[in-house]
């Protein structure tokens, strides 16, 4: 987080990791329930989401709109080896993995919390072809960016700028929480503040400490 004096008007959020299970331990059930070596998954993951990832690389374009969840499961796929060394069907590889992703209660309260404090709410979501559930975000959120929908993804600044703009706020009266290092550095070079999301307690402390309006602790009825 930064050293700001500017007051905040909106709080955006990321989704897969923040506002659900975290991705570790989603990829984790997967992996052990369908006896995938993790580290084939992990390799993949390295070199399509690391700092000096190739631009336009498979996981780049998925969610970026440009490549088919389909096609991607099957370039995932030819990447991923059983721990009997037997290749992992491809047919809704993606959709198999988000089926151990839940809603995190004490994060969706956390939103609604920072709603009824009077500030606004906004979704920033790299999409992997996720099933989001509209029906509640729509109750979470004023607006929501999906990387798929606009041709960008995080951590290109665009993406900020484009939720900046939609918003209708400067950076410097925003937070974003999001799980992913290199999402938050790029939302603080643009002047947002951030906070860097571990765990529903640690992440309501530090918006606490930038809303006045936050409780630190809130007992659900």
């Amino acid at each position: 987080m930064g050293g700001h004096d500017a007051r905040i008007d909106a709080v955006i959020f990321d989704y897969g990791g923040v506002l659900t299970t975290p991705g570790r331990t989603a990829i984790a059930a997967w992996t052990r329930a369908e006896h995938i070596r993790p580290e084939t998954f992990s390799a993949a993951l390295k070199e399509w989401l690391s700092r000096d990832a190739i631009p336009g690389n498979p996981l780049h374009r998925l969610e970026t709109g440009d490549m088919p969840v389909e096609q991607f499961d099957r370039v995932l796929a030819a990447r991923l080896r059983t721990e009997d060394d037997h290749p992992v069907d491809p047919r809704g590889l993606l959709g198999r993995l988000f089926s151990f992703m839940e809603d995190h209660p004490a994060m969706t309260r956390l939103v609604k919390d920072v709603r009824e404090a009077g500030l606004r709410t906004a979704l920033l979501s790299n999409s992997w072809g996720n099933n989001y559930p509209w029906d509640k975000l729509d109750e979470l959120f004023d607006m929501t960016v999906i990387s798929s929908r606009v041709g960008l993804r995080k951590p290109d600044p665009e993406i900020y700028r484009l939720v900046l703009e939609r918003l209708g706020l400067p950076a410097e009266r925003t937070v974003f929480v999001d799980d992913g290092k290199p999402n938050t550095e790029a939302a603080e070079r643009l002047g947002m503040r951030t906070v860097l999301h571990d765990n529903a307690e640690k992440t309501r402390a530090q918006l606490a400490e930038l809303l006045p309006g936050l409780e630190v602790d809130r007992e659900d009825p």
